[in-house]
């Protein structure tokens, strides 16, 4: 579909959705709905498919690098934006040389470069990074017409260096013998780089060399210049970086712009040279962060999150279909809409699918369910009621809605702050998170309503039986509240505390920068053998561990800054009778990995007001509270256990603290919510009971919620690799004492609040 025709169908669909709102037939609704939910599937369906060409990979799951390049200030000058734009364009023409499909080079900031090279072997990393740092200074300069006769003189001690000149060494092979002349060549130079429109690699009798083709000016300049040699045959040295690379000498005055660099050269360095001087760049840079994946562990990686996927999928159905039978087969309708609206959105954003993208998308299916389950539920009590299905299904839509729109305008806050500040694999997570958030809304409140609109008008629907597996009996919550926050404090505390001991132990290479290599060998090598092999190095911080990666187990070696390479060269002589590949490859240098460590806390610190703000405005500041403090009580004690565990805290684990704090705070709404409408409704009883008793109507939807997304993330824990096992394993931690949290901490901090305040109830917005 043309960008013309998508922008129409965008304003029909939105006209649609306000018809839908609008009105209150509902006949009217029912057409509606219907209409929306086909051509969104249509439109979702045809940008998609076929998924091989639409959706895009991230180089974590089809192999490649990626370079995080920082310009390099010269003479105090800051980098400006057209320094930056100029970088862009020069590392875009180097890599398009490379001739590889898809390559990602895109400005990071006010003076990064990410480039991303999908398909580039590992061995391949140290020749890519001289040539994306390579900044090819190419100068033209007079040689002294009577520079040998001067050197010699010089060296006698009978004369001086001449003003403006320098003594240059230029080494030429002459008939397969070295030989090396040193020249004085002017300091200043005549002509520069920067006039070269065109270079390319040429082959005659004297071997390889460099043509350049000069612009308008440098044409001129180059024909004055020449102009002014011819006369007495003066020689012009080409220089490259400050070195000569060639120094003819000049018979005629050279017109039309064309220039030519001859040496020593291989057909490689030629080609690499003319690379360089068709797009010299002006300012140098530097190599902040490398991450390489081979094609072998992302197809790997793919596997593994496929295989997870559809396990979580098949295990949440089967659960759904078991407990609201009918109900739930209208649900699994809903979820498989909300799969093929998340995949199209994806494709028509042109988004990349990475691996946390994968664990996204498995967490949304979990995720997914919660609107229907609090629907459902609401069901339930409307139908206990005495109502007719009619009524009950409107009831439950009507005071169900608040709640899932709360709970998900909250989520999306803090998937919206990572997409903000993270980076790479990890904003594709907040990506599927966003959009699996918006498919959901869609089918579970729209697409679910409309079918049982269809089955009532239809097919004689009056009834539906569910499952119940809630307690029926009425906890006193609140009233275990001093034992309960005995119990979290101890948590916290030894949480801190376990996290204080391990120190800088807690945090992987994304924090505090260092290598990190993934060898996989045949036979594997163990830990013992590694450690013994890597001694005469005398390394320092090195860490060896044995790792599962997909199906295959690897050694992973973290070791300091620009270590790698020495490490794996000695392992592959050490072991000259196994088969060593380099399966991942990263380097973080120690300044980015401070700015990821800033920017990951920022990211929190952002969500967390972000989260105050809204409950404040939607809700009471005293309600406001008791979320914050029960977010960061769930942040706090997942961080300490992942700690104890060993856990590394990296850029991918960032995205599984904020998504703990979306959660926590979406688990936190929902009886937030009940608690508004009892206040609303003025039920009897004290805040306290009222409270109590909100928890109780909501434990169900609570344990539902909370099994089923346990349910997804723990095939992604058992299934989806190496990466995403310690992903998994902070969120199946995080829902279980968010869970917790939501009964525990954060009604109990509101009722407490309330009292300090003097308030006989608590103020209903």
């Amino acid at each position: 579909m043309t960008p013309l025709l998508t922008f129409f169908f965008g304003l029909l669909i939105l006209g649609l959705f306000a018809w839908y709102f609008s009105t209150e037939s509902d006949g009217k609704k029912r057409w509606l709905g219907a209409i929306l939910t086909t051509l969104l599937l249509l439109f979702c369906l045809d940008s998609a498919t076929p998924p091989a060409k639409k959706i895009h990979l991230g180089l974590d799951l089809r192999g490649g690098t990626s370079f995080l390049l920082q310009l390099v200030p010269q003479n105090d000058q800051p980098i400006t934006a057209d320094m930056l734009q100029q970088a862009v364009e020069v590392i875009r023409k180097r890599v398009d040389k490379f001739g590889v499909s898809e390559p990602v080079i895109a400005p990071q900031g006010s003076s990064r470069i990410l480039v991303q090279i999908p398909g580039l072997d590992p061995g391949q990393i140290q020749s890519t990074k001289e040539q994306l740092q390579q900044v090819a200074k190419l100068e033209f300069a007079e040689v002294h017409h009577n520079s040998a006769a001067l050197i010699a003189q010089i060296d006698k001690g009978e004369a001086i260096l001449p003003p403006g000149f320098l003594i240059k060494e230029h080494s030429q092979n002459n008939q397969g013998k070295e030989i090396t002349e040193r020249l004085l060549v002017k300091k200043e130079a005549d002509l520069t780089g920067e006039h070269v429109t065109k270079a390319f690699a040429f082959f005659d009798q004297q071997g390889y060399g460099v043509t350049l083709n000069l612009d308008g000016e440098g044409a001129k300049t180059f024909f004055e210049l020449t102009q002014q040699l011819a006369p007495h045959q003066g020689r012009l040295a080409i220089l490259l970086d400050g070195k000569i690379q060639s120094a003819p000498s000049v018979k005629n005055p050279i017109a039309g712009g064309q220039a030519q660099i001859t040496g020593n050269f291989k057909e490689k360095e030629a080609r690499e040279l003319a690379s360089v001087l068709e797009n010299p760049l002006r300012t140098p840079v530097t190599i902040e962060e490398t991450r390489s994946v081979s094609p072998t562990l992302g197809q790997d990686s793919i596997r593994s999150g496929i295989v997870s996927g559809i396990g979580g999928l098949a295990l949440v159905m089967l659960f759904v279909l078991f407990y609201y039978r009918l109900a739930g087969s209208v649900a699994l309708i809903g979820l498989w809409i909300n799969i093929i609206l998340l995949f199209g959105m994806m494709a028509m954003f042109h988004f990349v699918l990475t691996l946390p993208g994968i664990a996204g998308i498995i967490l949304t299916i979990g995720l997914a369910v919660d609107a229907n389950v609090l629907l459902y539920e609401r069901l339930r009590e409307e139908l206990g009621a005495g109502k007719s299905l009619g009524a009950a299904l409107d009831g439950a839509y009507n005071k169900a809605f608040s709640a899932i729109f709360d709970a998900n305008a909250t989520t999306l806050i803090t998937a919206g702050i990572l997409f903000w500040q993270a980076t790479g694999p990890v904003r594709g997570f907040s990506v599927t998170l966003m959009l699996g958030i918006v498919a959901s809304l869609f089918s579970a409140i729209l697409f679910t309503r409309t079918a049982f609109r269809w089955m009532m008008k239809y097919a004689g629907l009056k009834r539906l039986t569910m499952a119940n597996l809630a307690p029926s009996h009425q906890f006193d919550f609140l009233g275990k509240r001093v034992i309960a926050v005995f119990v979290s404090v101890i948590l916290i505390g030894g949480s801190i505390a376990f996290f204080a001991v391990r120190g800088a132990n807690n945090f992987g290479i994304d924090f505090r920068g260092g290598d990190l290599l993934v060898i996989d060998s045949k036979p594997v090598l163990n830990v013992n053998e590694v450690r013994a092999a890597l001694e005469p190095l005398h390394l320092t911080e090195e860490t060896i561990q044995l790792e599962q990666a997909g199906t295959q187990q690897m050694i992973a070696i973290r070791s300091a800054e620009d270590t790698s390479s020495r490490i794996f060269d000695k392992l592959k002589a050490s072991f000259t009778d196994r088969k060593l590949v380099v399966a991942q490859q990263e380097k973080v240098g120690a300044q980015i990995g401070l700015e990821f460590a800033k920017r990951a806390l920022l990211a929190l610190c952002l969500g967390m007001v972000g989260i105050l703000i809204y409950v404040t405005l939607r809700f009471e500041f005293s309600f406001a509270v008791g979320a914050l403090v029960a977010l960061l009580h769930d942040v706090i004690i997942t961080v300490g256990v992942f700690s104890l565990t060993g856990g590394e805290l990296s850029l991918v684990m960032v995205g599984a603290i904020l998504t703990i704090a979306g959660y926590s705070i979406n688990d936190t709404i929902v009886v937030y919510d009940r608690i508004r409408e009892g206040l609303r409704n003025r039920t009897s009883g004290s805040v306290e009971a009222l409270m109590n008793r909100s928890i109780n109507e909501t434990l169900g939807r609570t344990i539902l919620t909370g099994g089923m997304t346990l349910l997804s993330v723990a095939t992604l824990f058992f299934f989806g690799g190496a990466v995403l096992k310690d992903f998994a394993f902070a969120i199946l931690i995080g829902i279980l004492v968010g869970t917790y949290s939501s009964v525990f901490v954060a009604s109990p901090i509101v009722l407490w609040c309330s009292k300090l305040s003097s308030k006989k109830s608590v103020v209903v917005k």
